[in-house]
């Protein structure tokens, strides 16, 4: 059986607490073979909402789609539809282009072959990328740190979750038994232009230069949906310095 080449996308989509069951359920029927959902937080920049003095946090359901090229475009649109992000404040999706899959050939019924870089950059620039995806992985406590230094330096928001670390130099234990470190991971939407200036502020602000702090890295957003606000932000501050 001759090898086909497989390339996929991964749609990223947040929106509020309860909707991920019936956005999963619109991608199934949409031809995706299912989904991830994690639990995270949301903070906009502008966020006002408190009690007693202290910021209440959204919750917000994250959903991880990985789909193949050819229904790429009937599994996000199923999810447009679905989560109502062409409405304001409904949640936001972005996609990522993925270099390299394994472990679901099985289920696309496909052999599969690693797609060479030249090949990934001529895909990656068929299309001109405005937005980066900044993702910081710190320790239990520190997100508000990233939150902050990513708001002064112009991000719009952000979505916190909760996870675990497995670093070779975590050797905390009790009762002899190792314990996995509490982490947090904060996904950072922000337009190309802002990125370094973003990027720089949380490694400060979280310190990411100490050992053991976190680490960052920044992701290219092929596509983004639900955050049209920015777009006309953008195009409203060019016309004025004009």
């Amino acid at each position: 059986m001759p090898k086909t080449k497989l390339r996929s996308k991964l749609i990223i989509t947040i929106v509020k607490k309860e909707k991920a069951k019936k956005i999963v359920q619109a991608t199934k029927k949409a031809g995706a073979k299912g989904g991830t959902t994690l639990l995270g937080n949301g903070f906009r920049a502008d966020e006002k909402m408190r009690f007693m003095g202290i910021p209440v946090e959204r919750e917000r359901e994250v959903i991880l789609t990985l789909v193949d090229d050819d229904i790429y475009p009937n599994v996000l649109d199923a999810i447009i539809t679905t989560a109502k992000l062409n409405q304001q404040k409904q949640g936001i999706a972005f996609v990522l282009n993925t270099k390299n899959v394994t472990g679901i050939c099985h289920m696309l019924g496909i052999d599969m072959e690693v797609e060479s870089d030249k090949e990934a950059s001529i895909t990656m620039n068929e299309e001109k990328i405005l937005y980066d995806l900044i993702i910081t992985i710190v320790n239990k406590g520190d997100s508000e740190k990233v939150v902050d230094a990513s708001k002064k330096a112009g991000a719009e928001g952000g979505t916190i979750i909760n996870g675990r670390g497995t670093g070779i130099h975590e050797q905390a234990k009790l009762f002899n038994i190792l314990i996995e470190p509490e982490k947090e991971v904060v996904l950072t939407l922000i337009t190309r232009d802002r990125t370094e200036a973003v990027l720089n502020a949380i490694n400060i602000g979280a310190g990411l230069n100490t050992p053991g702090k976190g680490i960052a890295f920044v992701l290219e957003v092929e596509k983004t949906v639900g955050i049209n606000h920015l777009l006309n932000n953008m195009v409203s501050e060019k016309m004025n310095e004009n």
